[in-house]
This record gives structure tokens, sequence and C-alpha cells, in this order.
């Protein structure tokens, strides 16, 4: 009797094996499904972005995409295989299903959350997540609520985890045991389900690591493997992206792949090369990387007095009418690059308006592990900028903006730097309408800035920063808007009405201040913070997130320089370009140069880097760009902007050797002088 009862336990024990291993294998090709199924979600939902991305590649980003999918599954079923070891976990069935319910719904929602942050930022889930997390509450919750289906989401996110959670209750009862099955099942002794058990764990850290090789599992760069940046980006995992995000995002330690990768001596010198402007010369080069004394020709024509920057919220180049786009999106910036200096090759320094305020106005460019510079201990150093340059020469100072100076650390990055005068959200009374989430509206900011730089004339000289932000999500404008919506670009209508509302703004300030006697002592600097994703991706950085107008309007500008020109540029360019038109010297340690003081076969050039974790940067110079991922090769296009839009895969081992010295030249000494804080002027 004893005997038999050892017998029934033993197979009883071997029935459990079984149904569980039966169990967390169906499982996992419910989760596996599941994911796949958000990916052609994801594809489907921002169709109008993959282009004209060949169908072999949307292929192959699936293929790429289950083994990323795979890896994730196999981190959730952890605890389901090691349950094999112990017949009383196997048996806790109510923890397992909890235990898939809760990671298996958590990803669903990040992967519902993904179809418009893929939408709005063209890349998968990363540290901006992080970063909208940690930023003002309020701000955020309403951005979301006014600017996304919200309730739509969390409906759709509930009955998916109620199916989720009825698929693997079913699931359960079907691995269950039949009524006679105990009688016909045979028992497999304990060293067959030890030989179970370890193969069944070697498998599922082989899937978690994503490869059989040697060597590090399984990273984003296995999903870039074809020419469609679209194609690469829908290849990876959102939460994989995010968990990758979180460690580097959490990190006390700000990583930055390229700081030790060239001989300090040799990168150092290779920028002081690729910055040298006429009429400049280097100074205290044993503490500061790029310092230098900058004496500019006189000016010719009538005196600059003023300065007043224009920052455009996602004012992107690829749909201004003067730079080729289409729609008459831009038609009052179209009449007024007429009037003045056109940069047709200029780019931004990032894709978020707060590395295009420090770009901007610091002259410091973008870089990895720095993206959020104004929010990051470093960002308490003194940069070598315009309120630095301009204020110790005794000119005024405004910063006129829609929103609060809170948000992204403006106020305090800038008071800092020397900015002392800020009008902000809080100080308009009866606008003409006031965004719940953001502010006032465009035409109320420059109706105010109209009329603070009137009272400033005659007094002291300044300069002026006034920054737009009606063309952001969840773009709220007046309910009469006095411009006609954009319509023809599908999902981008709403947001290209913005920017059409905003150009609209933007030409009232224009026909004010014409009328106004500053306006002939006074430059103006018109140029967008960054782009937005279009359907046309130059590129596997898409530079249309990047390219950008940049404007100059000053008395006898146009008749000295021209109308328009084709250096290639960016917004670290801007402070040494404005220094120079007031022909004084001045020292400073700018990472980027006087446009017009550059000889005329000099084609420029510009390092850029996406937002978020992402360490990928590139170097535009002339119809060249490098695309340099961390840890892979890097790959070389000619480009063409827009009405003959075209990104062209070049194979030159000379030129791209050279212009990839150049970018890590460029990065690891920029890098270098921010940690040890020798940016300054001084």
């Amino acid at each position: 009797m004893h005997s038999v009862d050892k017998h029934s336990a033993r197979l009883v024990r071997t029935v459990l094996m079984r149904h569980h291993l039966a169990f967390t294998l169906a499982s996992a090709l419910v989760l596996w499904l599941m994911y796949t199924l958000l990916r052609a979600g994801l594809l489907w939902y921002n169709l109008e972005l993959a282009g004209a991305t060949p169908a072999g590649s949307l292929a192959q980003s699936f293929f790429n995409g289950a083994r990323f999918d795979l890896r994730l599954v196999a981190y959730i079923c952890i605890p389901l295989v090691l349950s094999l070891l112990s017949y009383s976990a196997m048996a806790a069935r109510g923890f397992h299903i909890a235990w898939l319910m809760f990671f298996g719904s958590a990803t669903l929602f990040l992967g519902l959350v993904e179809l418009d942050f893929y939408r709005e930022f063209q890349q998968r889930l990363n540290s901006l997540f992080f970063q909208y997390l940690g930023a003002d509450p309020a701000t955020v919750v309403s951005m979301l609520w006014h600017g996304f289906p919200v309730l739509r989401y969390l409906l759709a996110w509930a009955v998916f985890s109620l199916g989720l959670l009825w698929v693997l209750r079913a699931l359960d009862r079907r691995a269950r045991s039949s009524p006679g099955e105990h009688a016909a099942a045979g028992f497999a002794p304990w060293y067959a389900r030890l030989a179970v058990c370890l193969v069944c764990l070697l498998a599922t850290a082989a899937l978690a690591r994503g490869t059989l090789q040697q060597g590090p599992p399984l990273r984003w760069g296995a999903a870039y493997t074809t020419d469609s940046l679209f194609a690469n980006q829908l290849g990876l995992n959102g939460t994989l992206s995010l968990v990758e995000a979180a460690k580097e995002h959490f990190s006390p330690r700000r990583d930055n792949r390229w700081r030790d990768r060239l001989d300090p001596a040799e990168a150092r010198d290779t920028v002081r090369t690729m910055l040298l402007a006429r009429g400049e010369r280097f100074v205290d080069e044993d503490t500061a990387a790029v310092r230098r004394l900058a004496e500019p020709a006189a000016v010719a024509g009538p005196a600059i007095r003023n300065v007043v920057i224009i920052l455009m919220e996602s004012f992107a180049g690829h749909y201004v009418g003067a730079l080729g786009g289409a729609g008459d999106v831009t038609p009052y910036f179209d009449a007024l690059s007429r009037e003045g200096l056109l940069f047709t090759r200029f780019f931004s320094n990032g894709t978020h308006t707060h590395q295009g305020m420090f770009a901007t106005m610091a002259c410091f460019p973008n870089l990895p592990g720095f993206e959020y510079l104004m929010q990051q201990p470093e960002g308490a150093h003194r940069f070598s900028g315009l309120p630095r340059l301009l204020g110790e020469k005794g000119f005024e100072d405004l910063y006129v903006y829609n929103g609060d100076f809170a948000w992204d650390n403006q106020a305090g990055f800038f008071r800092n730097q020397g900015l002392r005068n800020y009008i902000g959200r809080n100080d308009f009374i009866d606008p003409v309408f006031s965004d719940a989430t953001w502010g006032v509206s465009d035409q109320d900011m420059f109706d105010r800035a109209a009329r603070e730089l009137a009272d400033k004339h005659g007094k002291s000289p300044f300069y002026a920063l006034l920054q737009t932000l009606s063309n952001h999500t969840p773009y709220a404008l007046p309910a009469d808007l006095p411009v006609e919506p954009v319509t023809g670009f599908g999902h981008l209508d709403e947001h290209l009405t913005a920017m059409r509302y905003s150009d609209w703004a933007l030409g009232q300030f224009f026909a004010r201040v014409k009328q106004l006697p500053l306006y002939r002592e006074t430059l103006f600097v018109v140029v967008g913070d960054h782009g937005f994703g279009t359907p046309e991706q130059l590129t596997d950085m898409n530079l249309y997130r990047y390219y950008v107008p940049m404007l100059l309007i000053a008395p006898g500008l146009q008749e000295q320089f021209g109308r328009e020109n084709d250096v290639v540029s960016t917004q670290v360019d801007i402070v040494p370009t404005i220094m120079g038109r007031f022909g004084m010297p001045y020292t400073h340690q700018c990472w980027g140069r006087d446009l017009l003081a550059l000889d005329s076969a000099d084609p420029g050039f510009g390092v850029i880097k996406p937002s978020g974790s992402d360490q990928t940067v590139a170097i535009v110079a002339a119809d060249k760009v490098l695309v340099q991922p961390p840890g892979q090769a890097p790959s070389l296009f000619r480009y063409r902007l827009n009405e003959s839009s075209e990104a062209e895969r070049l194979e030159d081992a000379q030129l791209s050797d050279s212009m990839r010295h150049a970018l890590e030249s460029y990065i690891q000494t920029a890098t270098q002088s921010l940690l040890l804080d020798s940016a300054g002027a001084e």
C-alpha cells in the first residue's frame, strides 16, 4: 500500500510538471503574440511616417523585433521556469497568473503609450519618458489630457488587460489534468526531471541574452539592419528600450561613450582647426580647449546697437516655404526672408527646446549624457554665451515667453548665466488667449514683446530672447483663428495649423516693430528651436527633425552678405555670428563660428544629436552627413533637402574616416571641457 502511494505521488508530480511546462510555454507564446500585435499596431498607427520604406525592410523589422520580444518574454517567464525546481512552486498557479498579468498589463500599457510617443519623437520609449515624469506634474498632466486621447487609451488598456487575464485563466484550465490522465500517464525519474529543468533554464537564459554567440547580449544595434530609420526603430522593443534608458537616467554617473576614445591633445588640436575663424587667435591654450580672442572686421553700413533673438517652437524647415516647403504654411516668414539673410542649411543641435536654448544662447553643444544640461549640475557653469558676452559690456536684457520659466529650469539656468529680466505666463493681463497647459498665445507674447522693446529704445543697448510656444502639443489655439487651417498633411494638419498661426503672429510682430526707431539699429535673429517628424526621413538620423530656418535681419546686412547663405551651420554658431556684427574685440569659447567671417570656400559643419538616452551622434558638412551610433560602424550619406529630398548612402572610406575623426574629436573635447568647468570666456 505504501508503495502504491509513493507511485501515485510521483505520478502526480510528473503530471504537475507537464502541466506547468505546458502553461509556461503557452503563456510565453501569448505574450510573444501580444508584442507582435503591438508592433503591428505601431506600424499601422504611424504608417504615414514609414514613407517609402520597402515592404522587405518592414518584414525585416518584424524578424528583428521577434528577437527583442522573446528576450522580454524570457525575462517575464523566469519565475515560472525557476518554479520547475519545486513542486509546491509549480502548484502556485494563482501567483503565476498574477505575475504574468502584472508584467503583461504593464508592458501592454507601454505599448499603447508608444503609439503617440513615436509619432511625436520618432523614437521608441527612452529617457524622455522619465524626463516628463520628473517635470511639473500639473503641466505634464494637462499636456497629456488635452493633447492625446487619454480616456480612449485607458479604456483600451483595461479591455485588453481583461482579455489577457481571460486567456491566461483559459490556459490554466486547459493545462489542468483530465479525470483519467493520472491513470494513463507514466512518471519520469528524478534525473529526467532535472534534465528538463536544466534545458528550460538554459533556453530561458539564451532567450534572455537574445543571442547564442559569445560576447555581450542582444543590443539595440541589432535592429539597425536596413536603411530605413522607421524600420530600424520598429524592430526594437519599447519596454526593453525604456529599461535601458532607466539605467542611464537614474545612474549617478552620466555616461558618455565618446569621452576617451582619442588622444586628448590630438582631439583638441583637431577641434581647434575646425573652429578657428578669420580674425581669431587662441588664448589660454593650457587651461581652455578652444578659448580665443576674436577681432572682427569693422562693420560696414549702419551700426548695430541691439539684438533680438526669436526662438520659434517646432519651426521645421521642411515646411518653410522660403526653403522649398509645400503647403504655404509660413507666408509671413517667407516674406521676411526676402528682407534679410536666410541660411538654407541650418540645423538645430538637438530635438528639444531646452537643447535649442542652451545651444543658441550659451553656444554650447548638445552632448551625449548631458542632453538635459539646463537641469544637470554642470548647467551651473558659466558659459561663454550671449548673456555673459553682452552683459559684461553693459547691455540690458529681456526674456519674454508664453509659459512658465520653471519648466526645464529656464529661470535657474539663465539667471546663473547673467540674464535678469523675465516676462512669463503670469505677467500677462487679459491675454487674447490663454492655454491651461502652457500659457498665453504667441500673439499675446509678441504683442507684449513689441511694447517692451519700444520702452527700451533710447536707453542702454539691449539683447532680448523671445520664445514662442503655441506650436507645441496640445496646440491650443484661439477659437477664431486669424489663419486658414492647414489640410492635406494627414495627422500633421493640426501641427502645421499651429505653425501657420505662429508664423502669422511673427508677421504681426514685425509689422509693428518696423514702425519703431529701434528697428533701424537692431539685429533680429529668427530661428527654429528644432524640427519634428516627417514622412520623408533623411538618413537614419532623419535630418528633418533638425532642419530649421535661421534668418538674420538688420540694416545693410543683405546688401553686404546677400539674401541666402548655404553654409552648413547649427545653433552654436549664432552667438559668434551676432558678436561679429558689433565689430568689437571679445574673448569667447563658443563651440561654433562667426558664419559671416568664414572663407567663401568653407562648407561649414554641424554636430547634432537626438534627445533622450540615444547616444548616436552625427556630423553634417556640405551635402554629406556621417551618422555614428555607439559601438556600430558609421553610415555616410549624401543628402538633399525639401524639393529634391533624398539620402544616398556613400562608400567612401577616406571621407568617412575623416568626418568620424572630426566628430569624435569635437564630442570628446567638448565633454572634457564641460567636466573640467573650463568652458567659460574666462
